[in-house]
């Protein structure tokens, strides 16, 4: 028998992140990578991070749905969330939601964001939804490419929709249809 001329695939060294529904007691982790884009990303277009009565009804609104996942490494240390919201709070968009994806920054580029992207679909999906929007500020390349991985599809873009860090950013609307 001869050897196989192909070469041999890399294996994977760090195992693929454990996805489940957020708790209430990852709300610590969660909030502090919500409050850092807040802080640091064009991500959220949020001047300041809400008061912590604020931020706490957000992540409690989101288990009081079972709209959130997060991500867990082997330790069961949170990696990251994602959630989806309604769209807009008129009945008319009832079935479409708008995701939210946030990680740890050591958690970035190893598979993470696609693996709780993936989830959070097949949740969405699992809750009744028919559509799943996200809102990207065009410069934000991997999140792009991230949501065209799983299956989104660019949709609309608005030149100066949101304003923050004194300057005029620009919207990418991609939609997934469940």
């Amino acid at each position: 028998m001869s050897a196989d001329p192909r070469p041999a695939a890399a294996a994977s060294t760090a195992a693929p992140p454990r996805i489940r529904l957020a708790l209430a007691e990852d709300a610590p982790v969660v909030l502090g990578i919500r409050d850092e884009a807040i802080r640091s990303s064009s991500g959220l277009w949020i001047d300041e991070v809400p008061e912590s009565v604020s931020s706490r009804a957000w992540f409690d609104a989101h288990l009081d749905r079972g709209s959130m996942l997060v991500a867990s490494g082997p330790d069961d240390e949170v990696l990251g969330y994602a959630c989806f919201s309604p769209l807009r709070d008129y009945a008319g968009y009832r079935f479409t939601g708008e995701d939210s994806i946030y990680l740890l920054p050591a958690a970035q580029g190893r598979g993470v964001g696609r693996a709780l992207l993936g989830a959070l679909v097949a949740h969405a999906r699992e809750h009744g939804m028919h559509s799943l929007v996200a809102l990207v500020e065009a410069g934000n390349v991997g999140s792009i490419r991230l949501h065209e991985r799983c299956g989104f599809h660019e949709v609309g873009r608005m030149p100066e929709a949101g304003f923050k860090f004194d300057r005029w950013w620009d919207l990418v609307t991609l939609q997934l249809l469940l």
